[in-house]
């Protein structure tokens, strides 16, 4: 299994979406009503939307390719493009997503590996995320690399208002 992980541009904007579409449907389909989450994938991956968040300064993206083909993606904050204010020690993993057929094959961590580089390379303290507190396996997996709830916040599936903790790596 030949991977390749990209960073992610305008010329790669509708695989974005796709890949983006994908990767929310499979992983919150089953837990959530088929309209709440239509209503979420209209908002959150409108190509407007992405083209924004692709040309925000501090927000990177980052496709990971299986055999030629888009198997995952990355999505880092550092700076002013954070989600939350955690301060400019801080880098934030927004998100980070694999296609069920490529789970459990060690991209989520070698996705993981690119935040820990980036947040090394920046000189960053702390790396933060959200994970939905009904996503036992992604909880399990951030806990297993060294990762601890501090918070918790709201999260909008449509307008279904749901609570995703807030977990944090502290790095040195």
């Amino acid at each position: 299994m030949a991977t390749m992980l990209t960073a992610c541009t305008l010329n790669e904007i509708h695989e974005l979406q796709a890949i983006s579409i994908i990767t929310f449907t499979e992983t919150f389909k089953d837990q959530n009503s088929p309209e709440h989450l239509q209503a979420y994938l209209d908002k959150a991956y409108d190509l407007d939307k992405l083209e924004k968040e692709l040309t925000t300064p501090f927000s990177h993206f980052y496709l990971m390719y299986v055999d030629q083909q888009v198997a995952g993606y990355l999505k880092l904050n550092t700076d002013a493009a954070q989600t939350e204010p955690m301060g400019s020690d801080s880098l934030e993993v927004e998100r980070i997503y694999i296609k069920k057929a490529f789970q459990r094959h060690g991209l989520g961590k070698q996705l993981l590996n690119k935040a820990f580089e980036m947040a090394a390379e920046q000189d960053k303290k702390r790396i933060w995320l959200g994970v939905w507190e009904e996503n036992a396996n992604a909880i399990a997996f951030y806990r297993k690399k060294g990762f601890v709830q501090t918070g918790s916040h709201s999260f909008y599936m449509g307008d279904d208002e749901q609570v995703d903790l807030i977990m944090v790596k502290t790095l040195h």
